[in-house]
Order: C-alpha cells, then structure tokens, then sequence
C-alpha cells in the first residue's frame, strides 16, 4: 500500500522559507512521478511541481525561480524560498504510477502553509 505523509508546513511571514516534506512508502513494486499541488480555500488544486521517475523537474509559472523540488530516497521535498501571501494553501503530495502501475494516483494529507505580509 502506497502511503504519504506531507510535513513541514507552518506560518512565515513573506520573503520567507519553508521546506516540506513528502515521505513516501509502499512504492517498491513500480515507479512513481511525485508531484506537489496546493489548494486555497475555495479554489482548486493547482499543480505546483513535479519529478519524474527519471529525474526531470517541472514548474509551475508561479514557482519558477522561488521552489526547488528534489528527491532523496523515499522523500520528495519542495524548498519554498521568497513567499509570497498568495501562498498560502494546503500543499499536497501526489503519486502517480508508472507502467504497469499507470492510472494508479495516490495523495497525502496535505500540509499547511500560511504566509503573512
């Protein structure tokens, strides 16, 4: 069973950073593209950040140049630098299976970020 668990959110005021957390288990049979998203209240999830199982990285056009996703062993981090009150959102790890897991989509909890100006 693949599982996710998102930490390290919290409240920072702009101009500030945060690091979270995905640590991730279960994902031994296949290979996994590990994504982030973050929703605001009363908006939809919007995708955030993404590495590939063959390590290539994508972006959001708001995230350029301000978030670094990477990969150590079982965890996906996403460094947020320079942030931003329009930030603020629930951030979500997702798992998305590679063949033969393809159309096998996992989600975390999510986890908080709160930025003040």
């Amino acid at each position: 069973q693949v599982r996710l668990m998102e930490s390290g959110g919290g409240a920072v005021q702009a101009g500030g950073s945060l690091r979270l957390s995905c640590a991730t288990s279960g994902m031994e049979r296949c290979r996994y593209d590990l994504s982030w998203y973050r929703q605001a209240p009363g908006t939809g999830r919007d995708f955030v950040s993404i590495i590939k199982s063959d390590g290539t990285t994508t972006y959001a056009d708001f995230a350029v140049g301000r978030f670094t996703i990477s990969l150590d062993k079982n965890t996906v981090y996403l460094q947020m630098s320079s942030l931003k009150p329009e930030d603020t959102a629930m951030y979500y790890c997702k798992a998305a299976g590679r063949f033969p897991c393809n159309g096998l989509n996992y989600w975390g909890q999510g986890t908080q970020v709160t930025v003040s100006s």
